[in-house]
């Protein structure tokens, strides 16, 4: 085996997994249900305070990112908050640092085949758990077929696994069937099934994380909710939960890379009014909060510690498409079309998102270093799916594709019912989206606000008609957003299903050319575009508010937050 393009060094500073979100992660809202457990434990007494680089005392910092999350097991969440709090308890093998590069995590090193079928991973030495054991390569080969497992019900099972040699066989139960192995303590072997040229990039996923074996198999689905049994990697170790007001994570002593963590705990309040996290935020009680007060922005807008950070993801609608009328790709582009998305995010929004004009959005690469996808759709299609500036030609196209559909002008056509959560701008949309659809094509649309709690769970199962959703990049390819259509995928809400877009994204993920790779994936999105097979709205950006005298922190383009390193002024 030769040692091929990425070969890292053995140790770098920066040392941070990129979760799950994905993105996939549910974006956009924080999840809201714990287990129905009162505290789960009581914090340690007499933590050691992190030293920082300059050896003053650690940082206690507390921060706003959501509710209580839906779930912290790496392996089955898929939101952003659950996200944001796995990426600090654990590690993957790769990770991404605050510039967005992959660096060395739990690997110093990796090797790739000249073929690109074989993956070779040279650990750390010395790595542990949080509880002081040792940590090796056989705990990824554990950790992947957890993942791959048909009884651990992943939702991105198949996204980050598909390509390695074995998958089907795993995913059918035959876990002994998927290519990973370790032939010593400290080298972690992937083969593959066929070439995935983003494979480096999905290796820095959250789900991707090793867990531990014993753990899990003496506390079952329990695991993760009490700090003595939620044993991690990372560079913070969970020490209380008190569902509905907090969670804290302090430094983990036995994290390799230690010494260069600098709060000494982190302490995630727990909150899901917007309200009450601004008041937090204006008394003190937290640096940082996600969830801000829509009615507030504008007054917001030019404070130093107001953020508006841009984001690698997209807000869209999703249609049932194995229920009537939804299964009609006529009706579904008619009501896509009579969405005014320059309305939407520069009003309805007030500016915080930008209108999207195609699936995959600004920020994401193509096959030349330095292009961006969404310019080279524009370029090869002369423009974009969706004319922003002239909202009036697209009314015009919605209204005959509902006439083709035996609804003219709305006659006939069911009175339909919209899910969404109200958070952030989701109600205003939901109500905007009434008016336009009774407007322009006479449709009549009920509103049905369900809490986050429910929502996800509600959604993902396919119990609605038509549904807020939308996404935040994983990792930076644009396969991360198409392959959310894909036939039976685990975050296919819509139940969307076309053999042809299946088969141009699964030639597109398993072709080891770079260039036919991305070729490949215009065509799928275009396809899914013409289709109608979601409706998408807004490009996201997350605005946010931080006190400026906090430092050492960054705000990733997948929506996460880096406490880590934090200082404060």
């Amino acid at each position: 085996m030769k040692k091929t393009a990425l070969v890292l060094a053995a140790v770098m500073a920066s040392g941070m997994i990129l979760t799950a979100c994905g993105g996939n992660k549910t974006a956009d809202a924080p999840t809201t249900t714990a287990a129905d457990t009162t505290t789960t434990a009581a914090a340690a007494e007499g933590e050691t305070a992190a030293p920082a680089e300059n050896g003053g005392a650690g940082l206690d910092l507390a921060v706003q990112i959501g509710p209580d999350p839906e779930t912290v097991d790496p392996a089955l969440n898929s939101a952003v908050d659950g996200g944001n709090m796995i990426l600090h308890a654990f590690e993957t093998l790769m990770s991404v640092d605050s510039e967005n590069k992959i660096v060395p995590g739990q690997a110093e090193s990796m090797e790739v085949s000249d073929d690109g079928l074989t993956y070779t991973f040279h650990l750390r030495k010395g790595l542990k758990w949080s509880d002081g054991t040792p940590l090796t390569a056989n705990d990824f080969v554990y950790s992947w077929k957890r993942l791959a497992d048909p009884n651990t019900a992943a939702p991105y099972a198949m996204d980050m696994l598909g390509y390695v040699k074995g998958y089907k066989e795993a995913s059918e139960g035959n876990l002994d069937a998927l290519g990973v192995s370790a032939p010593d303590d400290d080298t972690f072997v992937v083969e593959m099934a066929s070439p995935c040229v983003y494979f480096s990039k999905l290796i820095t996923h959250g789900s991707m994380v090793p867990v531990q074996q014993a753990t899990i198999e003496a506390n079952g689905d329990q695991w993760t909710l009490t700090p003595e049994t939620y044993v991690s990697n990372g560079p913070l170790k969970m020490i209380e939960w008190v569902p509905g007001s907090h969670i804290i994570f302090a430094k983990n002593e036995n994290y390799w890379n230690a010494d260069k963590v600098t709060v000494n705990t982190l302490k995630f309040v727990l909150m899901e009014d917007s309200n009450a996290a601004y008041s937090a935020y204006q008394t003190g009680e937290v640096s940082m909060i996600k969830d801000v007060p829509t009615e507030e922005v504008p007054s917001l807008r030019g404070n130093e510690d107001f953020h508006v950070d841009p984001l690698m993801g997209t807000y869209y609608i999703s249609f049932q498409t194995e229920k009537e009328p939804f299964n009609n790709p006529d009706v579904r582009m008619a009501l896509s079309l009579a969405i005014d998305r320059d309305y939407v995010a520069n009003t309805v929004m007030q500016g915080t998102y930008s209108p999207a004009t195609n699936f995959v959005g600004p920020g994401l690469s193509d096959a030349e270093d330095g292009s961006s996808f969404e310019e080279v759709t524009r370029k090869n299609n002369g423009g974009d799916f969706f004319n922003v500036a002239d909202h009036d030609s697209d009314i015009a196209k919605a209204k005959e594709l509902l006439a083709n559909a035996g609804y003219p002008d709305g006659a006939g056509f069911p009175t339909i019912e919209y899910m969404t959560n109200d958070a952030g701008y989701h109600k205003p949309l939901a109500e905007y989206l009434q008016s336009c659809w009774k407007e322009a094509l006479g449709i009549n649309m009920d509103i049905k606000v369900v809490e986050w709690s429910t929502f996800t769970p509600t959604r993902r199962a396919g119990d609605f008609q038509v549904a807020r959703n939308g996404w935040v990049y994983d990792y930076d390819d644009p396969s991360n957003m198409l392959n959310l259509m894909i036939t039976g995928g685990g975050n296919n809400d819509g139940k969307y299903s076309n053999p042809e877009v299946d088969k141009m994204l699964n030639d597109a993920n398993s072709t080891a050319d770079v260039a036919e790779h991305y070729a490949k994936l215009h065509e799928a999105e275009n396809m899914i575009l013409a289709d109608a097979a979601m409706a998408p709205v807004a490009y996201y950006n997350d605005f946010y508010l931080q006190d400026p005298k906090l430092k050492g922190t960054w705000h990733s383009p997948y929506g996460y937050w880096f406490f880590q390193y934090a200082t404060m002024d």
